[in-house]
């Protein structure tokens, strides 16, 4: 079990999100930086999908009331256990009534809780995220409060094994005050004039403070759509469309001079022009953006989002063959 004392400014549970629903407005949700929660779970040698805490910029007070071995990943925080720092991305052990105090990220947005085994909350549409949009019950539903107390499951056969075992420097991601992201353009970006795209992809975009696990929000550039009339059903709006299904990573202009980017639990569709798709892979980057941090676009084929993505899944193999060999 872990008892909450202080549940930080934003403390949930995440996964790695719940699927096959998104088309009846139920959005996938899970860690908003997947990689860096994957790397929570291979640390431990638990399997992808098992649950743990996404913290958000102030960390919470936490009680073990289960002896069991634990992993913090994502971006940097002061982290103490029983008033001596812990390690990040490195595997510890806990005793039952250690107390972990995580303090304010700095650079970054959220960092990560992973527990051997996992934790043992109610699943809802085969998963443990939480997703407040949903209106799911209880702490599916909402960030945690004070005196919650949530219940672990047993440690894996092993656990111990992995204590002290650390990753390579190369593995870890890096956290900037300035991005590259790729897009494969395509959906309605026949809408934007070709003007319009090379100021896309040219320009520097910066992450505003309207910007949340729904949608993040990017001004600064400048997108020209075509001069031409919206579609007939559309309104009068030039940026308008016929409403559309939007993926997790769409780029959406909702004006000339704005971005949306939809992130892990972002609405399922709208009637703006939507210029393309992240490639999965930078979602993790993005979601770690705070405002003030400039971004640029790169296109690339679909060819390449996939070796992309691939290469992230790549480093997270060669994590968990490492703790398979400790």
């Amino acid at each position: 079990m872990l008892y909450i004392h202080q549940p930080g400014l934003r403390t949930t549970i995440q996964d790695t999100g719940r699927f096959g629903h998104y088309h009846m407005g139920v959005p996938p949700s899970g860690a908003a930086d997947r990689y860096s929660f994957l790397l929570g779970n291979a640390l431990l040698g638990n399997p992808s999908h098992y649950a743990g805490l996404e913290i958000m910029l102030q960390g919470p007070v936490i009680e073990f009331q289960k002896a069991t071995v634990i992993a913090l990943t994502g971006a940097p925080a002061k982290a103490l256990l029983n008033g001596e720092d812990l390690p990040f991305y490195e595997p510890v052990a806990v005793s039952l009534g250690d107390v972990l105090e995580i303090g304010e990220i700095k650079n970054g947005v959220f960092a990560y809780l992973t527990i051997s085994g996992g934790l043992d909350t109610p699943e809802i549409l085969g998963s443990r995220s939480m997703c407040v949009a949903s209106g799911f019950p209880g702490v599916l539903g909402r960030a945690l409060l004070e005196g919650d107390c949530i219940p672990v499951k047993e440690p894996l056969p092993g656990a111990l094994r992995q204590i002290s075992n650390s990753i390579l420097e190369e593995v870890k991601p890096v956290f900037r005050k300035e991005l590259d992201l790729h897009i494969v353009l395509g959906i309605s970006s026949e809408s934007i004039s070709d003007e319009g795209l090379i100021g896309m992809l040219n320009e520097e975009w910066t992450v505003h403070t309207q910007s949340n696990r729904v949608a993040y929000r990017l001004r600064g550039g400048k997108v020209r759509y075509k001069t031409e009339a919206a579609p007939f059903g559309s309104g009068s709006n030039p940026g308008n469309i016929v409403d559309i299904p939007y993926p997790i990573g769409g780029v959406i202009v909702p004006n000339e001079e704005e971005l949306i980017v939809l992130l892990n639990d972002g609405t399922g569709g709208g009637g703006f022009v939507t210029t393309g798709a992240m490639v999965s892979s930078d979602i993790s980057l993005l979601a770690q953006a705070r405002p003030q941090t400039t971004v640029r676009f790169h296109a690339v084929t679909v060819e390449k989002a996939f070796q992309l993505r691939r290469e992230k899944e790549q480093l997270i193999e060669k994590v968990k063959a490492a703790m398979q060999q400790a």
